[in-house]
C-alpha cells in the first residue's frame, strides 16, 4: 500500500464534521502510539505479520485524514528500543516490514516531492542493520526540504528516556569542550538537543488499544499536550475516532494554552535570574552601580545566546554528517535531527 494513497470519497457527514471541526482550533502536530496490532491479529486469527501490515495500512489512511484536516505534522511510534526484546521471529518480521515500506517510499519519491511531504526518522538508527540505515538515510535526505504540506516523524529504535539521556550527554560534552557553560544548561536548551528539536510542539497525543500509559514515547514533548486514550485496536482506528480526539483537544485548548504560556513565562524568568546571578559573580568585587550591572547582564545574555547557537549548530551538523555518511556522495545536510 502506498504511503500517500488515492484519496477516498468522503461522505456528506464526514465533510460536515470536518467543516465543524475546522471552525475551532485544529492541532498542528499530532503524535500517535499505534498500539494493538498483535492483539488485532489474535482477535482476527491471523498472523502477527498480517496484523502489523494492517497497522501500516491504517497509518497511510490516517495520514490522509490528517492532511484533509490541515494538520502540519504527525509523529508515530513505529518501533521502540524495548521491542528488540521481543521474539527473534517477530523482530525480524518487523524489520522486514520496515524494509518493504521504506522501499515503497523510495519508489514514490516523485509523489512525495509533488506533495512536498517531509519524512524524518527519530531514534537510534545505529541499532538497525546497515541496509535499513541506508534506506532511512535516503528517505530522510531526499525529502528534507519539503515543508509546504506536512511532516511525518517516524520514531524507530526510539524511547523517550534514551532520547533525553542522549541530549544530556551532548550537553555534558559541550561543557567539557568549553563550547557552553554549565550555567547555560536549561530545560529549553535540553529540548533543542532532543531528536525532535526541529518539530512543532505536540498538541495532541493519541494512544489506541485502551492502554492509558505513554510507554516511553514523547515524554518530554507531551508535557503540555492534550492526551487522548482511545479504546480501540490500532488497525480498527477510524476517522470518527480521530474526529473525537480532535474535539477532545478543542475542549481543552484554552487550558493547554494557559499552561504553555505560564511555562514560557517561568522559563524567561529563570533565564533572567540565571544571567543576573552569573554577572554578579563575575563583577561583585568591583561594587558596580545598577546601570553597569544591567549593561553587563545584557552583554552576558548576548554572549550566552551566541555560545548556544554555535553549540547547537555544531550538534546538528554532526548529526547530519553521520546521516550523510550512510549514502556516499549525498549533499551536505546540517539540519537533520536524527542521530545522537
Amino acid at each position: 500500500m502506498s504511503w500517500l494513497p488515492e484519496r477516498q470519497q468522503r461522505s456528506w457527514l464526514q465533510q460536515l464534521c470536518e467543516s465543524i471541526l475546522k471552525t475551532g482550533p485544529v492541532p498542528e502536530h499530532i503524535a500517535i502510539i499505534m498500539d494493538g496490532n498483535r492483539r488485532f491479529a489474535v482477535k482476527k486469527s491471523i498472523d502477527r505479520a498480517e496484523g502489523h501490515l494492517q497497522g501500516f495500512q491504517k497509518l497511510a489512511e490516517t495520514l490522509d485524514w490528517c492532511l484533509r484536516l490541515g494538520l502540519r505534522e504527525v509523529t508515530v511510534y513505529a518501533f521502540s528500543i524495548e521491542n528488540f526484546k521481543r521474539s527473534k521471529e517477530e523482530v525480524e518480521c518487523l524489520m522486514e516490514l520496515a524494509k518493504q515500506k521504506l522501499a515503497r517510499l523510495l519508489q514514490e519519491k516523485e509523489l512525495i516531492q509533488k506533495h512536498e511531504v517531509c519524512i524524518r526518522v527519530l531514534g537510534k538508527i545505529e541499532l538497525l542493520s546497515p541496509e535499513l540505515q541506508q534506506m532511512i538515510a535516503d528517505a530522510v535526505l531526499f525529502s528534507k526540504n519539503n515543508k509546504r504540506l506536512a511532516t511525518l516523524n517516524v520514531c524507530f529504535a526510539y524511547t523517550a528516556r534514551d532520547d533525553i539521556s542522549n541530549a544530556m550527554k551532548e550537553l555534558a560534552l559541550g561543557v567539557k569542550a568549553g563550547e557552553i557553560q554549565e550555567s547555560d544548561i536549561t530545560d529549553s536548551l535540553l529540548e533543542k538537543c532532543l531528536y525532535s528539536s526541529h518539530c512543532r510542539p505536540v498538541d495532541l497525543l493519541i494512544r489506541t488499544s485502551g492502554e492509558v500509559r505513554l510507554s516511553d514515547f514523547q515524554l518530554w514533548e507531551s508535557a503540555y499536550s492534550c492526551l487522548a486514550f482511545v479504546n480501540v485496536l490500532w488497525p480498527e482506528f477510524s476517522i470518527w475516532h480521530l474526529y473525537a480526539a480532535i474535539l477532545h483537544y478543542q475542549r481543552n485548548y484554552a487550558q493547554i494554552q494557559i499552561a504553555r504560556q505560564n511555562r514560557d513565562i517561568e522559563r524567561e524568568r529563570l533565564q533572567r535570574d540565571s544571567d543576573y546571578n552569573c554577572v554578579l559573580k563575575e563583577i561583585s568585587h568591583h561594587n558596580p552601580d545598577s546601570a553597569t550591572v544591567q549593561e553587563s547582564v545584557q552583554k552576558y545574555a548576548a554572549d550566552r545566546a551566541s555560545r548556544i547557537d554555535a553549540f547547537l549548530q555544531r550538534l546538528y551538523e554532526k548529526r547530519g554528517s553521520l546521516l550523510e555518511k550512510l549514502i556516499p556522495g549525498s549533499i551536505q545536510c546540517p539540519m537533520i535531527s536524527l542521530l545522537s
